[in-house]
């Protein structure tokens, strides 16, 4: 179906794929082409893959969003408490 949308369309759910926007991309892609979520999800899946394969330079790297600062904050929450147990 990707021969079918129109160019503007598409160029819009390619760079959503590259910039990380995955749920933007399906949601266009359901808008131009009229498919379920299901059907407009693999459409952009294979679209992804294809993408990757064929310009990968293109995607841009997410940031992870680890649980870094969770981990840093209960390690400085169970030093003060430590502390204050020390002192006490």
């Amino acid at each position: 179906m990707d021969g079918s949308l129109p160019p503007n369309q598409l160029a819009a759910i390619q760079e959503a794929i590259f910039s990380g926007r995955k749920i933007e991309a399906i949601k266009l892609y359901r808008s131009a082409s009229r498919l379920d979520l299901k059907d407009a999800k693999d459409a952009v899946d294979r679209m992804e893959a294809g993408l990757l394969i064929s310009s990968p330079e293109r995607f841009t790297v997410r940031p992870k969003s680890g649980c870094g600062t969770a981990v840093l904050v209960c390690g400085i929450a169970a030093s003060a408490l430590a502390m204050l147990r020390w002192l006490l």
